[in-house]
């Protein structure tokens, strides 16, 4: 079977990206899976510790295990958002491909230290999981936000993404590069879009040359992502997208049948809805046409 590792550097040698989507019920993972599978495409699965909380950390291990055995589909499981140490080692004893260690809201030296450590004790349970550390300030929550983020948040800069990943040894880095968790109303209403700091990602690329990973890709221009993906981003977080899509498709399944009261006739419509979303996403960070890719796929 194809490791992780291998579809993220056969990525980055192919200047693509891999799809990366939070899921928190069947419902999305059955919706992100599918989209996978019609585009032929490798895909991530992402669980914040809410998500893990919700599912269960070893009921979403096993499936997506078992998504992956069955159809032999290059889908991968990552702790999205982990904060402390001891739900990380959680995590990589479920048999999670990838653990991303959250400290970023803690001072740099902290950061390092907690990151390290995080490292350390995780090759040593799998030595092949893959860790991520994350610098700057890409803001908390993948909601809708009233309000746009200060313009004074701290942008992660090319010296300090250098000494982290030579400090820490992680596999993966989420900079801070414009960037935000969430969306804004009229992000919801496409009537804006993130914008990203297309050449700060560059040099951050150039002055650590590790896997980067775009948090909070949700609601970003289009063209910026293609650009960013040219310029040495290799995962793209997609999470508020997927809930709004859900929300939206749960709200129709409602409309059309007041009545109803089996929940997988109900979630139709959601799964139909974010499984699209997803097909537009994945096709776009892999480069590969999406017109006319519609239906769901069976199972």
């Amino acid at each position: 079977m194809t490791t992780l590792r291998q579809v993220l550097e056969r990525a980055q040698s192919t200047s693509t990206a891999v799809g990366h989507f939070n899921v928190a019920d069947l419902a999305l993972l059955k919706a992100v899976f599918g989209a996978a599978r019609l585009l032929k495409t490798p895909v991530l699965i992402g669980v914040s510790e809410g998500e893990r909380e919700f599912m269960g950390v070893r009921q979403v291990a096993a499936l997506v295990r078992s998504l992956r055995d069955e159809f032999d589909f290059p889908i991968f499981l990552n702790a999205d958002h982990t904060h402390s140490l001891a739900k990380a080692v959680e995590a990589a004893r479920a048999g999670f491909d990838a653990v991303a260690l959250d400290a970023s809201a803690l001072a740099f030296d902290e950061n390092v230290r907690l990151t390290k450590e995080a490292v350390h004790t995780l090759k040593a349970i799998n030595p092949a999981i893959m860790v991520e550390g994350e610098i700057g300030d890409i803001g908390t929550g993948s909601e809708i936000h009233a309000t746009a983020p200060s313009e004074s948040r701290a942008l992660t800069t090319p010296e300090e993404a250098k000494r982290f990943v030579e400090a820490t040894g992680v596999d993966i880095l989420a900079p801070a590069v414009g960037n935000m968790h969430g969306l804004l109303p009229s992000m919801v209403r496409g009537e804006t879009h993130k914008r990203l700091d297309i050449d700060r990602i560059s040099k951050i690329k150039q002055a650590c040359g590790t896997l980067l990973t775009l948090h909070g890709g949700s609601g970003t221009d289009d063209e910026d992502l293609r650009r960013a993906i040219g310029g040495g981003i290799n995962i793209v977080h997609i999470n508020t997208e997927l809930r709004v899509a859900w929300r939206r498709g749960l709200e129709q399944g409602l409309s059309e049948q007041p009545h109803e009261v089996a929940p997988y006739k109900i979630l139709r419509p959601a799964v139909e809805s974010v499984e699209q979303v997803a097909l537009e996403r994945l096709g776009l960070f892999a480069g590969v046409e999406t017109a006319g890719v519609r239906g769901r796929v069976p199972g």
